[in-house]
């Protein structure tokens, strides 16, 4: 299968702090990542989001670039602090202003909008009072999601309420890798629990305000696989599915957290009890609260190899590691992508399902004529566009991709160092350059199916 369906949602994906700088214009609050940059061996290159891409003030030109790439969807998210910088309570109109005018010029280019509302820039002054370990914190998120919907709902139909809740928790407040920077396992339970009834309490405020709203969540998926035969390389698969993927999968469609990883969590020490205690009554029902579509945000896949008996014993490899790695050190595999959404359809059986965000980080620069000539990048999105192709032929209900990301951009913890980018981004004079994969993503989209000649 070579030819994607008719309604088939092409688009690019980005996000607030990632590429609009400006952190302080127009009366936007702090969040954790101004405060995380700020704070001396957080960031790899000692930068922060201040400047980014300057897609506060250069949303036109980006618009324009996605035009050109003839897409009919642009995946962003709202910066909670532009939005309410106290957390709650007090409206800022710039802020709002800021992304109806956004939305207005996206639906005049013919592109429809797809909103995240969180994509990891909790206001400070939330953090400050427990942040998302802390129940109330969900409470001012649902607050956020009936200013915002309230404000664009008439013209924004397409919702995801969390970016990557296994992130924000693991890497937020239990190894400390990203904002806030804590390393407390049970804070980062409480967090990703938090996280989860906040969506769906959210999800039923999105669908009162918003007429024919869709909503859902997106989700960082990494599917384990077993380096070989040996029992121990089994168990490790399924603690490590079991605290990436199942985690939140499970109680999404409503069986409730897994119960082999909470005696996991027990037998290492990582909680007292099997009971966890910030649940509460009614907590796992709204959890399950329906949605419309699954988000799946797919880079890899991991190979476990157990560290419980010695690595010869573990041989022979059954999954042969591939050499070929992105610059952020992961393996480039497509087919764990096809078997991931296999997987999904048969075991969730959870409607649509967008790929909402894909890519790779190579840094290759302009060249004398002026072209970025990214071979990499090209093979990479032609792999997984085949391996997305692949599971439609297998069934999956697969309604569109969201290829990551727009524009090279502040990657987190990494700064400046890494390029995921389909356009350079020349940081010094902000100027844009498609690279040759926007070239054939271009070319993609206008025949909406892989049989195109290499981007040239």
């Amino acid at each position: 299968m070579r030819q994607f369906p008719p309604d088939f949602l092409w688009g690019v994906a980005t996000s607030a702090y990632q590429i609009e700088g400006a952190t302080r214009a127009d009366g936007r609050g702090e969040s954790i990542w101004d405060r995380f940059a700020a704070t001396p061996g957080k960031i790899q290159d000692k930068s922060d989001g201040s400047v980014a891409c300057e897609h506060y003030r250069r949303w036109p030109e980006d618009i324009e670039l996605m035009r050109w790439m003839g897409l009919k969807s642009y995946r962003f998210s709202i910066a909670w602090p532009r939005i309410l910088p106290d957390g709650r309570g007090r409206v800022n109109a710039p802020g709002v202003d800021f992304y109806s005018r956004l939305v207005d010029s996206l639906l005049g280019a013919g592109i429809e909008p797809f909103v995240t509302l969180y994509h990891w820039d909790l206001p400070q002054v939330l953090e400050d009072q427990g942040g998302w370990p802390a129940r109330a914190t969900g409470g001012a998120f649902v607050e956020y999601a009936d200013v915002i919907s309230r404000a664009l709902g008439d013209r924004v139909k397409r919702w995801i309420t969390h970016n990557e809740p296994w992130c924000i928790s693991y890497l937020g407040y239990g190894n400390g890798e990203h904002a806030p920077g804590h390393k407390d396992w049970n804070k980062m339970l409480a967090a990703a629990h938090t996280l989860m009834v906040s969506h769906g309490n959210a999800v039923k405020v999105l669908r009162a305000n918003v007429r024919d709203a869709e909503v859902g969540i997106t989700l960082n998926l990494t599917p384990g696989e077993p380096a070989s035969p040996s029992p121990e390389d089994a168990d490790a698969t399924r603690d490590f599915d079991g605290g990436f993927n199942r985690w939140f999968l499970e109680p999404l469609y409503g069986r409730g957290y897994p119960k082999d990883v909470i005696e996991d969590h027990v037998k290492a020490g990582r909680i007292a009890s099997p009971h966890l205690d910030f649940i509460q009554p009614g907590d796992l029902e709204t959890i399950a609260t329906p949605t419309d579509f699954l988000g799946v945000n797919f880079y890899s896949r991991a190979v476990l190899r157990s560290n419980r008996i010695p690595e010869e014993k573990n041989a022979p490899r059954t999954v042969f590691v591939r050499p070929d790695k992105t610059d952020m050190d992961w393996e480039v595999c497509p087919a764990s992508l096809t078997r991931l959404l296999v997987h999904l359809e048969s075991e969730y059986q959870p409607g649509p399902i967008y790929i909402t965000e894909n890519g790779c980080a190579y840094s290759t620069a302009p060249s004398a004529d002026g072209r970025v000539h990214d071979v990499q990048r090209v093979e990479y999105l032609r792999g997984h566009l085949q391996a997305c192709s692949d599971a439609i032929g297998q069934g999956v209900k697969l309604a569109g991709y969201f290829a990551w990301s727009l524009l090279d951009n502040f990657e987190w913890a990494y700064g400046y160092t890494k390029r995921f980018g389909l356009v350079w981004v020349d940081y010094a004079t902000q100027q844009r350059i498609p690279k040759d994969s926007a070239h054939l993503y271009r070319d993609v989209v206008a025949q909406n199916g892989l049989d195109v000649e290499q981007a040239a």
